[in-house]
């Protein structure tokens, strides 16, 4: 655990205040929500929670099976990073960030397809090597828990049947959150 040298004191209604600093580094929003850890040592840990941290296998064997059906490489991602990967470059792609492109899409809650080939790619794994063509959200209870995107040679653009595929993976995951 890192020291940051920031004191708060607690007010009389139990809060604290998390620097503006801290939040902008850890990405954290009004809203997010945070698991609460306590250390035997008398240390409090927060953390931001992840509905789709609870699903990694689930997660895992979606994006593993979406790669193998529709031959591109899938990524499945919570609301900061990638947390399962199917396809080659899975320990480079795991825990890494989202984009800017990628936390728009999950704002907006809409799906993103590339369209042409000459479109601008949102993202880019590998360099140039690979570029996201397909973005769904994965809704579950009215929130946005991440996103499932396929990612193409650059010049590509997704089938019907692979839209569908991407689709409907985000669908399963988002069942699973809800059961």
């Amino acid at each position: 655990m890192r020291a940051t040298g920031v004191v708060r004191r607690i007010d009389d209604l139990g809060r604290i205040v998390i620097p503006k600093e801290i939040r902008r580094t850890m990405r954290m929003k009004e809203g997010d929500p945070l698991e609460i850890f306590t250390e035997h040592s008398g240390e409090i840990v927060l953390k931001k929670y992840s509905m789709m941290a609870q699903l990694s296998n689930f997660s895992r064997s979606y994006a593993d099976s979406l790669y193998k059906v529709s031959g591109l490489c899938c990524a499945v991602c919570d609301t900061d990073s990638v947390v399962a990967f199917g396809g080659p470059g899975r320990k480079e792609a795991l825990g890494s960030p989202i984009t800017g492109e990628i936390e728009e899409i999950i704002s907006s809650r809409m799906s993103y397809f590339k369209q042409f080939p000459g479109e601008k790619n949102i993202y880019t794994h590998h360099g140039a090597q690979s570029a996201v063509v397909g973005v769904t959200p994965i809704i579950s209870s009215g929130d946005c828990a991440g996103v499932v995107a396929l990612l193409a040679e650059d010049g590509q653009t997704l089938t019907e049947t692979q839209k569908k595929l991407l689709v409907l993976t985000a669908t399963l995951l988002a069942g699973n959150l809800e059961s």
